[in-house]
């Protein structure tokens, strides 16, 4: 997955009062950090940070200052009524965390769509490609198996709600 480019301006201005301002201005105040590297306060447009971060696993590659910055979201700060972003931190990665979050994503993107052809629930098998990943397994190979478990879970209801069915349909025929 190619990272989303967006471009970032400095925020020198700082409190509650200027937070609300930038956002009222179609901004979103946030912090680049990460590597040794001195953190630095920007703003991001709203739109196009509200739209990558429908993407899972996504990857920023941000130009500050004529440098190009990769970076993973670490911390969004929504309001709890409007759910709108209040405020985003971003940590810096290297190349190839980015590849592999990307590769991940990808993986998971895959899994939702194959679940959701199959009937299948596709948050739970994201869940247990997640799971997987989290034991050491690679994103493609997680992704099988997840899809693979999750379908026999499936089966394994299937088959518990034909026996309830068929136990619930002899019941009044031996009462009658």
């Amino acid at each position: 997955m190619p990272a989303v480019a967006i471009t970032a301006s400095p925020r020198s201005e700082f409190g509650k009062g200027a937070a609300r301002k930038l956002r009222r201005a179609g901004q979103i105040p946030a912090v680049i950090y990460g590597s040794g590297a001195e953190l630095v306060h920007v703003t991001l447009p709203a739109h196009e940070l509200g739209l990558a971060l429908r993407t899972s696993r996504v990857v920023f590659t941000i130009d500050y200052a004529g440098a190009l910055i990769t970076a993973k979201p670490r911390d969004v700060q929504r309001d709890p009524v409007r759910r709108v972003i209040e405020h985003i931190d971003l940590i810096i990665i290297t190349k190839e965390e980015a590849a592999e979050r990307g590769a991940i994503g990808d993986a998971i993107r895959a899994t939702e769509a194959a679940a959701t052809e199959a009937g299948m629930d596709p948050a739970a098998a994201v869940a247990a490609m997640e799971d997987a990943i989290a034991h050491g397994e690679s994103a493609s190979d997680a992704a099988d198996h997840a899809l693979s478990d999750v379908r026999e879970k499936a089966e394994e209801y299937s088959e518990a709600n034909a026996h309830a069915a068929e136990a619930t349909a002899e019941a009044p025929a031996e009462g009658a």
